[in-house]
């Protein structure tokens, strides 16, 4: 375990974060609805990504598997509760081919990337499963940034539980105080991040209205360089 020296290594989220998941979701939706011959207006993007996250936060209890919390969210858009697996499963891989075909990151994390490295060393910690992550970055090209990727459904632990922060500071053999975190949940990435002993960050895009008190926060990852040096480094 290295210690001492500030700040060595920025542990990162996926989704939403280096990943525009609410953009290619929204994109994959609005095409894949049209196509299956279902409104594709703003409601029922709405509703497909509330029965999302309804469905996810089960998968993170530990309730479904990653491929059932897929099929239970195809089943509760369309109101078909019986719906046999593999037709639910079909239907949500014909979505996904839309989805994958709207994947980009953000335009700001390339540029992030190139400046804070090779003073800091990179991590990827996400609540989903490891198989899924590693074929997104690889995709997205960005996979060899980063040394580590450790995701919940592996870990047995998701954000905001402690023991995924000290799980990603242990797969970079470095102490919390080392190791700064970043993502875009004020609560799960940030809060929790720092309540672990990080230094947690929110990456706040939206520049919500709500940011006044959190410990450190910015809008854009053009940002994070002169940041991470105000914490030792």
């Amino acid at each position: 375990m290295v210690t001492g020296g500030g700040v060595r290594a920025v542990v990162w989220d996926i989704d939403d974060t280096l990943f525009d998941y609410t953009g290619a979701n929204e994109a994959g939706a609005r095409e894949h609805f049209a196509a299956e011959g279902l409104p594709a207006g703003p409601a029922e993007i709405a509703r497909w990504t509330a029965v999302m996250h309804e469905h996810y936060a089960r998968y993170l209890t530990g309730e479904l598997t990653f491929d059932e919390q897929r099929r239970e969210r195809v089943r509760a858009f369309l109101g078909e509760p019986e719906l046999p697996g593999e037709v639910a499963a079909a239907w949500f891989e014909r979505f996904g081919v839309r989805m994958r075909a709207a994947w980009r990151l953000y335009p700001d994390v390339v540029p992030a990337l190139d400046a804070l490295t090779p003073r800091y060393r990179h991590g990827l910690l996400s609540n989903s499963n490891s198989a899924h992550q590693d074929d997104k970055l690889r995709r997205l090209g960005v996979r060899d940034r980063f040394e580590v990727l450790l995701c919940s459904e592996e870990l047995g632990h998701a954000k905001p539980a402690p023991e995924a922060f000290a799980a990603a500071c242990a797969a970079m053999r470095l102490e919390p105080a080392q190791v700064a975190y970043i993502g875009d949940q004020r609560i799960t990435d940030a809060e929790a991040a720092t309540a672990a002993g990080l230094h947690g960050i929110w990456l706040d895009r939206a520049a919500s209205a709500d940011g006044a008190g959190v410990r450190h926060r910015i809008t854009t990852l053009a940002a994070l360089p002169a940041l991470l040096a105000t914490l030792g480094g």
